[in-house]
């Protein structure tokens, strides 16, 4: 089987997503009844790098790699000739001789293409700044444990243009729903990504009016990683974003709320929103376990249906 890398939704096909969101469904279920039984990856390696910190990257992929039987590699910069400035293609190549799957967390999505592009065994993007697609599996797969079949159904991302709403967009094209991308103006999304994206998003300014009759409403942080020194400067231009209780009480009647975590109560959300039933965000961030093992067995192993 030729190499695939997952380094944005758009690398797999429509049918292969909705395939990983079925298959994740089916391990989550299995774990459930039987417990780590399935071990389809006795003996492999996932090496994982990070120059970002984290927590439901680190521990969902560590996790999945133990329950699948297999070892997981923490590589910080600190620890790898990458911090060193050993060149990346030459890092990918050394890799690809010893492990059977790379995962990457880091920065400038570009550093992430040249690492794939020497690399001969699977390249995940677990997070740059350009997207977070693990996290959109983890997302859809939620919103259709939840409440079935998403094609054709209306999300509503507000706040920021940033690599979740970059990763968002390519949903909706490979998930087949509409997206109402609401931000302020200077924070839209990548035109490039908002293009290619057609008539299945909209830009739009005012969160009351964005969220009627939506089937689901999410967010993230108004400042990520990176961009802490810009947050008083961020909190003043999405005053009047907060999601909060009321607002989803103008969405559909059997809205969701999701938010990819860590969450800032009292900014991006209200203090007591997570606390709300509609919100399914501890779901949301288990399902990254699950998404994952349905991706890494994909990505070594092929379809197993």
């Amino acid at each position: 089987m030729a190499t695939r890398h997952f380094l944005t939704l758009l690398d797999l096909t429509p049918d292969e997503l909705g395939y990983l969101i079925r298959r994740a469904v089916t391990i989550k279920n299995g774990l459930k009844t039987h417990g780590p039984t399935y071990t389809p990856l006795p003996n492999r390696t996932l090496a994982m790098i990070f120059e970002k910190s984290s927590t439901r990257t680190r521990v969902s992929f560590e996790t999945a790699m133990a329950q699948f039987g297999g070892h997981a590699l923490f590589l910080s910069p600190r620890d790898t000739q990458l911090g060193r400035g050993e060149p990346i293609a030459d890092t990918a190549r050394v890799l690809a001789e010893m492990v059977d799957a790379v995962m990457i967390r880091t920065f400038a999505h570009a550093d992430l293409e040249a690492f794939a592009a020497a690399s001969d065994v699977p390249v995940i993007n677990a997070l740059t700044d350009a997207y977070h697609p693990c996290q959109l599996l983890a997302d859809v797969m939620t919103w259709s444990e939840c409440r079935g079949a998403v094609l054709g159904k209306t999300a509503v991302w507000i706040g920021d243009g940033n690599n979740m709403c970059h990763s968002w967009i390519n949903a909706a094209r490979q998930f087949d729903f509409q997206l109402r991308v609401c931000c302020p103006e200077g924070y839209e999304p990548d035109a490039t990504i908002l293009a290619a994206a057609g008539e299945r998003v909209s830009i739009m300014r005012d969160p009351q009016q964005a969220v009627v009759g939506a089937n689901l409403v999410t967010t993230d942080v108004w400042a990520s990683m990176g961009q802490e020194e810009e947050q008083a400067k961020r909190a003043q231009a999405f005053r009047g974003f907060q999601v909060d209780e009321a607002m989803l009480d103008k969405a559909a009647a059997d809205v969701l709320f999701l938010h990819c975590l860590p969450a800032h109560r009292g900014e991006e959300i209200s203090a007591t929103l997570l606390d709300d039933p509609r919100a399914v965000v501890w779901q949301e961030a288990g399902n990254r376990l699950h998404a994952q093992k349905a991706l890494l067995e994909f990505l070594m192993l092929g379809r197993v249906d």
